[in-house]
């Protein structure tokens, strides 16, 4: 799941259920996509960056921590805080769906962006990541707005709005590659 040595000491179903909490908690995925994003990230940080009560700060630390997703750097104070890479493939029912740190990253923006908020009360987080795999091909010129519309009996205008907000998400992370 996470290519973390911390990982090695946490329970694999503790990790998966941090994993679903991420997905499902706008505020705890911003602070894991934060610290993947930053250098190492402190709790202020976390606090004064993304606008997060401090007890909370601390308790998503320790719960993403315990999950291996995140390292506590000990050279100094401060603790900074590092993100593994995240990437967990699921099968069910023939279905496979790889949860990625883009997809969290997607999933956070939601608080923010009222388009991906939408999209996700009316189509899930499964949804969320089958629009994010056709932005991507949209960002790379092989798809357009028509052709997710068709494939996933949306809305032209529908599709246009998710394959929009989820660029920015796209463009972040294949910056990173």
């Amino acid at each position: 799941m996470a290519q973390s040595a911390a990982s090695t000491d946490s329970i694999p179903i503790a990790q998966l259920q941090t994993v679903v909490e991420l997905l499902e908690n706008p505020t705890l995925a911003r602070i894991y996509t934060y610290a993947l994003r930053s250098d190492g990230a402190t709790v202020a940080d976390f606090v004064t960056e993304l606008d997060v009560p401090q007890g909370t700060a601390y308790d998503y630390v320790r719960t993403l921590e315990a999950a291996g997703l995140l390292t506590k750097q000990e050279d100094n104070r401060p603790y900074e805080f590092e993100a593994e890479p995240l990437s967990l493939t699921l099968t069910t029912n023939g279905e496979t769906r790889t949860i990625t740190d883009e997809l969290v990253d997607a999933a956070s923006r939601r608080t923010e962006n009222e388009d991906i908020d939408v999209y996700i009360d009316r189509h899930g987080i499964d949804g969320l990541a089958t629009a994010l795999e056709y932005a991507r091909e949209f960002v790379e010129g092989t798809v357009n707005h028509r052709i997710l519309a068709r494939e996933q009996d949306l809305l032209p205008l529908e599709a246009e709005i998710i394959l929009q907000a989820l660029e920015p998400v796209v463009r972040a992370h294949s910056d990173d590659e």
